[in-house]
């Protein structure tokens, strides 16, 4: 295999075209950001960056506060539109039939279409060359419970997330395997996809052991 070494670039891919929505329920704005992402566990801390020209960059400072919400394949329009288009010239929220939502722990809205948005709270504003970073605690995670299944676990594969790569978008595909599924072992491999493929069989046998 032979690389092609070009210089330095933004070249990180996939990522999340997430939504940032800030303001308020009365008057929501929200932009489309890629550069965002997880910093640390513990605290629960993220990030996002944005050029200081950008409208939302001027609200979010003044709140410190924002959702990144994460769009679906249903969303992937809208998605588009809120990153190319400017909240100073359009209600944005409107344009794209977007729900402005109560969030519980701020006062910025999320957006109700998304399958995920997370509440988040500006810690500290850094300023980089051409985007400011800003870094927040999340304070609050909001999740569409189509997606939990009866066991309560999350099932975000029957989402269609979208993935931003290189200018382009894309939903995310089948699943691969779990964390840590390269060290496995086969018996569990077997019983995990058993669980997967017959689910309602599994509980039967188990209410059945049980009695």
């Amino acid at each position: 295999m032979t690389k092609i070494v070009w210089p330095a670039g933004t070249l990180l891919a996939p990522l999340p075209p997430a939504m940032i929505s800030s303001g308020t329920v009365d008057k929501p704005n929200v932009m489309t950001a890629a550069w965002t992402g997880i910093v640390c566990t513990t605290p629960v801390l993220t990030y996002v960056s944005i050029r200081p020209s950008r409208f939302s960059h001027e609200i979010i400072s003044k709140n410190k506060e924002f959702v990144i919400n994460i769009p679906n394949l249903a969303l992937a329009k809208a998605a588009d539109f809120c990153g190319v288009k400017s909240g100073r010239d359009i209600d944005k929220f409107k344009a794209c039939n977007l729900t402005a939502a109560p969030s519980s722990k701020i006062m910025a809205p999320q957006i109700a279409e998304a399958p995920i948005s997370l509440e988040c709270r500006v810690l500290e504003i850094r300023q980089f060359g051409t985007h400011d970073m800003f870094l927040a605690e999340i304070l609050a995670v909001n999740i569409d419970d189509k997606y939990i299944d009866n066991k309560g676990a999350l099932r975000l594969e029957k989402a269609g997330l979208l993935a931003y790569a290189h200018g382009f978008y894309y939903t995310l595909g089948r699943q691969l395997g779990k964390f840590g599924f390269s060290v496995e072992k086969a018996k569990t491999i077997k019983k995990r996809r058993q669980r997967q493929k017959y689910p309602e069989r599994i509980k039967k046998t188990a209410l059945k052991k049980k009695d």
